[in-house]
């Protein structure tokens, strides 16, 4: 368990900087951009973002789909679609859980080993961000039970966002 655990960090930052080899967008249906996270990484992507992401033909929630990073430092964006918490009622954990889950997957599907996600659903989707964090913690530490060799970075936008991170994590080492 400890590799595991070793496996996964919270860290503070601006998720467009991180030299990874992808990044976990929280986007809309549309995956054509919009605010928050969103809007920085098809801002920080370069408008050949937007044009690939216009093929995929949008995506559910719950599902994720992967472009290059175009003029990101990491090589790949995947969007990920999550629950929006006032609508999806005793759906929302499960739909969370699946972001994280179908991330992982399609990393692993391209042969990516390091991925570094948002705080999905807990800008304008209003999820909890206690709630969130316990199925993202969760969620990504499964997973990387069955894939030893992938890491997992938190990139959280406030302090505040950080410690709830930070918290669930050690959590997992105690």
């Amino acid at each position: 368990m400890s590799s595991v655990i070793e496996s996964m960090k919270a860290v503070q930052g601006d998720i467009t900087k991180f030299e990874v080899d992808a990044i976990v967008n929280a986007a809309n249906h549309t995956l054509l951009g919009g605010g928050g996270v969103d809007g920085a990484i098809h801002r920080a992507a370069g408008p050949e973002l937007v044009e690939e992401c216009k093929t995929l033909g949008g995506c559910k929630t719950g599902g994720a789909k992967i472009t290059k990073g175009y003029n990101l430092p990491a090589k790949h964006v995947i969007h990920t679609v999550g629950p929006i918490y006032s609508r999806a009622g005793g759906e929302a954990p499960e739909l969370l859980a699946s972001c994280y889950r179908r991330s992982l997957e399609v990393a692993a599907e391209n042969g990516l080993k390091t991925v570094a996600f948002p705080a999905i659903s807990t800008g304008v989707y209003g999820y909890p961000i206690e709630s969130a964090t316990g199925i993202a913690v969760k969620t990504a530490h499964d997973f990387l039970e069955k894939h030893p060799d992938m890491e997992v970075q938190f990139v959280c936008f406030s302090e505040r966002d950080l410690a709830v991170y930070l918290k669930e994590l050690k959590s997992y080492r105690e």
